[in-house]
């Protein structure tokens, strides 16, 4: 995926939280789980994007 495909995907993404953060009324506590769940979401995509995930996959804990 290109450079320039994940930053504009992390703009969009940024710029509609924004919009919902500035001009959806809702409460504080809802915003802050709203906010933490798109952030993970999108550590995990960057991750995939990277391939950090697919690499992951080989690693083996314990005897199992």
């Amino acid at each position: 995926m290109p450079l320039l495909t994940i930053v504009i995907t992390l703009i969009v993404v940024g710029v509609l939280l924004w919009l919902i953060n500035s001009f959806i009324p809702m409460d504080r506590k809802i915003k802050s789980i709203l906010n933490v769940v798109v952030l993970i979401v999108v550590v995990i995509w960057l991750l995939n994007v990277f391939g950090v995930i697919g690499s992951m996959s080989n690693i083996h804990i314990g005897g199992l």
